[in-house]
């Protein structure tokens, strides 16, 4: 079920039964509190399209809950739809190995340009920004969307997910934690004396937000995962002001300059981790120059909270199958399955399961779990549990911990770990850096054969069990 853009997306969506339009919500935390609570308390949410949102244009809409769903994540992934869990991470585990760089194709025109408002005639206003959270410092436009800057050493380009705040009608400003490479870039222009050219995009592909989400190679721009993951390139205008590409068939995006002289007040943000972790501090203005918009425009929202929210599954789901891919690279045998779970903010908490081989097997893939490229950012626990033991599912991964860690042989300290000021749990003074630790959750290996075995349902009983009263099972 291949698409074009958000609206061809939209219309797949529908399709599989997983849209449902608002009417009405105002921007004032009802659209947060709804986005929200849907994905809390419904076993599968739905994708939300808002509309007729007060104090906006009634074309003007809002699309959260993008990738709530295993069917609609692989639909941004160009992956069966008719998939599970288990089926999904496969898929894009074998999908990622073989994906080959395709570069954008430049165009001369696309849906974009329909709407272009230049400098003196701007006023963000125009497009939803909820107020997410009572105790956020201001209304929010970007939480869905890539920031794109290019390094101006060496000229690729990098699409980053990062906070947006509206701090007036043509002003932003755009937080970028230490270490991320848009980060890297605007410092570079700092360096000069110079303004960071900037294009943020509020709206388009879901698949432009997904590739913010995979720890790429440096250099590797996520305009070519983009293009590799749909198997063509994606097609871009050359920004009016920037000359940054654009995608020429998203629905909002930005042109302007981070200014290295001038700040506002920013945050704070109630961010993934649950916590307000940053507070308010001063940030650096982004000086709106273009603003080129489609008509009807689609925000998209992925308002952050105590997970899972909408973010998380879709970067979990993303972060497991590298870390999987990554632990075979390094020559980690046995893996059977890899979950960054989403209650640690597909983060925080990896669980691996591994069969066994070798004495030291389970440290290994604990240790190179919590440290890979795809698993350093921001981690705090990396739990190994036998290949009986289904990641996924929290409830055996924590019967095994209390039966089948020993706290005094199991459990491993690792310090000085790559962390940021959004760790809810770091002092100020220690931002940047974390500990981490490391569980053996696995029989002991040097007399495993003598582990007690567990109790079990016999599975020829069971199955006829489930025939003799099918009523019960259904």
């Amino acid at each position: 079920m291949s698409y074009k853009d958000l609206r061809e997306w939209l219309q797949r969506v529908e399709a599989l039964g997983e849209l449902q339009p608002i009417r009405g919500a105002h921007w004032n935390l009802e659209i947060g509190t709804m986005t929200e609570m849907i994905r809390v308390e419904q076993s599968r949410p739905p994708a939300l399209l808002f509309e007729q949102i007060p104090d906006y244009p009634p074309s003007h809409r809002l699309l959260t809950g993008m990738y709530n769903s295993p069917s609609r994540l692989a639909l941004t992934l160009q992956l069966p739809v008719d998939t599970d869990e288990r089926g999904l991470l496969e898929a894009w585990r074998r999908k990622v190995r073989s994906l080959a760089q395709i570069p954008p194709v430049q165009v001369s025109s696309g849906p974009i340009l329909e709407n272009v408002m230049a400098d003196g005639d701007i006023d963000l206003a125009r497009f939803p920004a909820p107020l997410w959270h009572k105790l956020d410092g201001g209304r929010y436009l970007g939480t869905a969307g890539p920031t794109i800057t290019r390094d101006p050493d060496e000229n690729w380009i990098n699409l980053g997910n990062y906070r947006v705040m509206v701090q007036g009608k043509d002003l932003l400003s755009v937080w970028i934690s230490p270490g991320k490479r848009g980060r890297i870039h605007r410092d570079k222009y700092f360096a000069r004396g110079v303004p960071c050219p900037v294009v943020i995009v509020f709206g388009g592909d879901p698949l432009l937000l997904l590739s913010g989400m995979v720890a790429l190679p440096a250099k590797f721009s996520e305009y070519d995962f983009v293009g590799a993951v749909r198997g063509e390139g994606i097609e871009v205008i050359q920004g009016p002001y920037t000359k940054l590409p654009i995608p020429a068939y998203a629905e909002v995006a930005i042109e302007g300059e981070i200014l290295p002289d001038q700040k506002a007040k920013e945050g704070p943000f109630g961010e993934f981790t649950g916590y307000y972790a940053s507070g308010a501090h001063e940030e650096y203005i982004i000086k709106v120059k273009t603003v080129l918009y489609r008509n009807d425009p689609i925000v998209c929202g992925a308002p952050p909270s105590i997970p899972p929210t909408d973010s998380t599954y879709g970067s979990g789901r993303l972060r497991s199958a590298l870390v999987w891919n990554a632990l075979e690279d390094c020559g980690v045998p046995g893996v059977r399955g890899v979950c960054c779970h989403e209650i640690g903010a597909g983060m925080l908490l990896t669980i691996v399961a591994i069969k066994q081989m070798y004495p030291g097997h389970a440290k290994q893939a604990a240790v190179l779990a919590t440290n890979v490229a795809s698993g350093g950012y921001l981690g705090r626990y990396s739990v190994v549990v036998d290949e009986d033991i289904d990641p996924f599912n929290l409830n055996q991964v924590v019967w095994a911990l209390c039966t089948r860690c020993d706290p005094e042989s199991s459990v491993d300290l690792i310090r000085r770990c790559w962390s940021g000021p959004l760790d809810p749990i770091i002092p100020r003074d220690r931002v940047g850096f974390n500990s981490r630790l490391v569980f053996e959750v696995v029989r002991p290996y040097e007399w495993e054969d003598k582990f007690p075995p567990v109790v079990e349902r016999d599975p020829e009983v069971e199955e006829k069990v489930r025939r003799k009263w099918k009523e019960l099972f259904s």
